[in-house]
C-alpha cells in the first residue's frame, strides 16, 4: 500500500468504502469492521490476482476498484462455504 503512495488512514477509509459498496452489491449483510476489513484484504487479493494477468491498478481509485472486487470475491467465497453441502 505504501509503494502506491496510500496511507494507513487512507486505506482504512477507503477499504470501508469498498467493502460497503461490495456489501450493497453482494446483498450481504456485515457490519462496519467486516466492511473495512473486507475492502482492504480484498484490495490486496484482487492487486494479486489482477498482478497475474500484467494489470497494475494505483492511486486511491485503483484501491478502491479493486477493494471492491476483491471484497466481492471474498463474500463469494464466504457464501459457497457456510453453504450447507
Amino acid at each position: 500500500m505504501e509503494n502506491e503512495g496510500i496511507g494507513w488512514i487512507a486505506a482504512i477509509i477507503i477499504g470501508g468504502i469498498a467493502g460497503w459498496l461490495a456489501e450493497m452489491f453482494m446483498k450481504s449483510n456485515m457490519g462496519v469492521l467486516m466492511n473495512v476489513l473486507l475492502g482492504i484484504v480484498g484490495a490486496i487479493v484482487a492487486n494479486f490476482i489482477l498482478s497475474l494477468f500484467g494489470v497494475a491498478l494505483g492511486g486511491l481509485l485503483g484501491y478502491l476498484i479493486a477493494g471492491f472486487i476483491g471484497a466481492c470475491i471474498l463474500i463469494a467465497i464466504a457464501r459457497m462455504i457456510r453453504r450447507p453441502a
